[in-house]
């Protein structure tokens, strides 16, 4: 009785110290300058730019009021890494757990944080806004922490573009690239701006706390002659690892202990560099290196750019492989699965001529009900996936299940996935594969897996390559999963798992808030993806009128099909000027053969073999029919 007793003291104790944070953000646009080369709109929260870090402990309740002031954008705001126990409707992607938030309307943003701590970050789940400056840092302060640390400070680096991301967009997803080629940025943030001056304290040790809030490129960060000690990943302690660089993709978080220097004599370069790797195209003015400084003392000049020889540069680091990473506490590999989902990740032209991203086919297209509001009005066939939608790669889950996502990338990009709502082990990841036509495919038969899996929320895909996850489905709600370069998610690579939706009936509802900012959308808060429902399960399996992708396009219509319909113009228009060169020449009979053998070849390569297209010469040099 005793033991009892003191638990349910502790447990008191929590709940009596634990705050309650209540924030308005007024969302506005903000001219700001991030780069130094270009005014332009940012979106600010309470007409300021960047936005404000949010720091609280562990289970803390925080409120938040945010009114959309935009002219003509909905908004919403994720929470990036929080599991939003009991509250999934706090979760943020917009279609998927809440309707947008139209201009002029507040939506309550209301959770506590349970027993998590670390970093996490905050920002719009409406397409690519974020990339428009939405978003900021989000701390869940731990009481005790396993290592000491004098200041606790944050870096958030990302790229940057002059343009608006609605702007973007339209030459991005346009019949006009083909080939889905990334938008490309002008510059790199470094804490939201560039050509920072950080102070160290002498001997002191600084937790320094890093995220990429970027849409698209992955960063190499490091100081000039000193080490960093990874203590965090993701939210999660892990065993120390001593490196020279952090490697951090979009959505990821790195805490790093940095011992500054006892004596110092001089400062030195703080150093971020784009992945040139992920870049389709490098433009000339294009800045993959940005140099920034930590200063020791102020009767020494802070050194000049390191330059923009990116390539050298990352060469000589050694970043930490992520993979390798131990939790602190050791968590034994998942057991076997109960649920296994294989997606096969493509990139495909579709019947309006734009690149779309597809697993297994499908590219998530969002549907016309908030896929946790078909939940909470399901009632009983809210365990039928096929209600959810034909495009929206929905799969249920029961509850307590291990679930296993094996995930081929048969492209030759790299892909931070995240998943909301979880952490899982990360227990495969493959390397790059050789070439785009001979991708890495799982084959579980030559796996091994670690004794102790590293535990995230968001892991990169190798190029051609796969990566195999597990979590258990511990969280009753809608999460997505999808990758965290926002170009290819607004492409439609995503997926919806929908957990123990019965018992997200039970524990959860809609509050009235919600719905009025549902009302003032237009949008229905209960019925399947097509907005349809009634009291049969006929009814609730009725999609038509359902968002859907665009059909394939016709056989041969791809970006090869393209390519070689182009070389086989070019040859046969070559043909057709040697045809004329040779009638207008003096032929002589002994190289006619010669002449016919090359061009019968050329023709060959072309892969045209059509008896329409193939002729010989007669002694004057005209062509005849076979």
């Amino acid at each position: 009785m005793h033991f009892i007793y003191v638990i349910w003291l502790f447990i008191w104790a929590g709940i009596i110290t634990a705050e309650t944070h209540t924030f308005h953000f007024n969302v506005s646009y903000v001219t700001a300058n991030p780069d130094g080369l270009l005014d332009r709109r940012m979106i600010g929260i309470n007409n300021h730019w960047p936005n404000p870090t949010i720091r609280v402990k562990k289970n803390d309740r925080v409120e938040i009021y945010l009114t959309n002031f935009l002219e003509n954008r909905n908004t919403s705001l994720h929470f990036h890494g929080l599991f939003q126990k009991d509250t999934n409707a706090m979760d943020g992607p917009e279609m998927v757990t809440q309707c947008p938030i139209p201009p002029g309307e507040t939506f309550l943003y209301n959770f506590t944080v349970t027993d998590q701590v670390g970093t996490y970050w905050y920002h719009s789940h409406s397409g690519s806004q974020y990339g428009d400056g939405l978003r900021g840092v989000f701390i869940i302060e731990d009481d005790d922490y396993p290592f000491d640390f004098q200041q606790d400070s944050v870096l958030t680096v990302g790229e940057h573009y002059h343009k608006e991301t609605p702007a973007i967009m339209k030459s991005f997803m346009s019949r006009y690239n083909p080939t889905g080629a990334e938008p490309i940025p002008q510059n790199i943030l470094f804490n939201e701006t560039n050509n920072v001056t950080w102070t160290l304290n002498p001997g002191e040790t600084t937790l320094l706390r890093i995220v990429n809030v970027g849409l698209f490129v992955a960063h190499y960060i490091y100081i000039e002659d000193h080490t960093l000690t990874i203590v965090e990943i993701d939210g999660g302690y892990v065993e120390q690892v001593e490196v020279d660089s952090i490697y951090i993709a979009p959505g990821q978080r790195y805490s790093v202990l940095i011992q500054a220097k006892k004596s110092p004599q001089q400062n030195y370069r703080f150093i971020c560099v784009l992945d040139y790797e992920m870049l389709d195209l490098i433009p000339s003015d294009l800045q993959l290196v940005s140099t920034n400084w930590v200063q020791y003392t102020n009767t020494k000049e802070l050194p000049g750019s390191i330059g923009n020889d990116y390539k050298k540069i990352i060469e000589s680091l050694h970043p930490a492989e992520e993979f390798n990473l131990i939790p602190l506490e050791k968590v034994p590999l998942y057991p076997e699965p109960d649920y296994t989902i294989e997606l096969n990740f493509t990139m495909e032209v579709l019947g309006d001529g734009i690149t779309y991203a597809l697993f297994n086919g499908i590219s998530y297209v969002p549907p016309k009900v908030p896929t946790l509001m078909t939940v909470l009005s399901g009632g009983e066939y809210s365990t039928v996936k096929e209600i959810y939608g034909s495009n929206t790669n929905s799969f249920v889950l029961q509850p307590n299940e291990v679930v296993e996502i094996i995930l081929n990338n048969m492209d030759p990009g790299k892909h931070p996935f995240h998943l909301h709502g979880h952490t899982f082990q990360t227990i495969v990841k493959s390397k790059s594969g050789e070439n785009e036509d001979e991708p890495l495919i799982y084959n579980p038969e030559n796996a091994t897996f670690p004794e102790y899996p590293m535990i995230r929320d968001t892991v990169q895909t190798n190029p051609n390559g796969h990566i195999v996850i597990r979590f258990k489905a511990e969280n009753p709600g809608v999460w997505f999963f999808h990758c965290h370069v926002d170009w290819h998610l607004e492409q439609g690579l995503a997926i919806t798992l929908i957990e123990s939706p019965l018992i997200t009936q039970e524990k959860q509802t809609l509050i009235d808030n919600h719905k009025n900012v549902c009302e003032s959308a237009k949008i229905p808060v209960q019925g399947n993806a097509a907005g349809n429902f009634g009291s049969s399960k006929k009814s609730w399996l009725n999609l038509h009128g359902e968002n859907v992708q665009f059909s394939p396009l016709p056989v041969g219509f791809t970006l090869k099909g393209y390519i070689a319909m182009a070389l086989c113009t070019f040859v046969a228009l070559y043909g057709v000027f040697s045809i004329y060169k040779y009638g207008m020449e003096d032929v002589n009979s002994d190289n006619i053969e010669n002449k016919i053998e090359k061009l019968h070849k050329l023709l060959a390569d072309c892969g045209e073999t059509d008896e329409s297209a193939m002729f010989n010469l007669n002694s004057n040099g005209e062509a005849v029919n076979q």
